[in-house]
């Protein structure tokens, strides 16, 4: 029965790796997401790997030559333990590719978990620490949150990724 399996690559090698696996003829998949870069005083959108030195293979470990993995450039090896590799769960891969978006990349936020007036906390950049309160979002995964700075409330526009649930 073909399984999906975690591979483990060099570090920076997935794109390689993945490269490799699939002229040699597997079904790869390396899950990637728009990740937020800083240099020289800009900030852009780069694409980058979910899960830093892993992709994953589709394949019967009963009848497919499996060990040939181990040995693809980029490949460190299989995950598992001694003897066949271990499958990853049911289900999972199926589930990051459904949240994939239309260039292909996963979207890690959805700000259909808030709805307007839902306290939040803001995780990252100035505001850092400070409970705000959920207003809306935008096409753009941005979202608007209240704050109350200096005595009075500020509508703030923030990436998703800078709010969590307030605990």
């Amino acid at each position: 029965m073909q399984q999906w399996h975690a591979v483990y690559t060099h570090a920076k090698g997935e794109q390689k790796a993945l490269f490799h696996l699939i002229r040699q003829g597997f079904e790869a998949y390396l899950p990637r997401y728009a990740k937020q870069r800083r240099h020289a005083r800009r900030i852009d959108m780069v694409s980058a790997p979910l899960f830093p030195r892993y992709l994953f293979v589709y394949f019967d470990a009963e009848s497919t030559p499996w060990r040939a993995i181990n040995s693809t450039v980029g490949v460190i090896g299989l995950v598992g333990h001694d003897g066949p590799p271990t499958p990853m769960p049911e289900g999972i891969i199926e589930e990051i590719k459904s949240r994939e978006n239309d260039t292909g990349l996963v979207k890690l936020f959805t700000a259909d978990r808030f709805k307007r007036g839902d306290s939040v906390q803001v995780t990252t950049g100035a505001f850092s620490d400070q409970i705000g309160i959920f207003d809306c979002a935008d096409d753009r995964e941005r979202i608007f949150v209240l704050l109350q700075l200096m005595g009075r409330e500020v509508r703030v526009h923030l990436p998703a990724e800078a709010i969590a649930d307030c605990a």
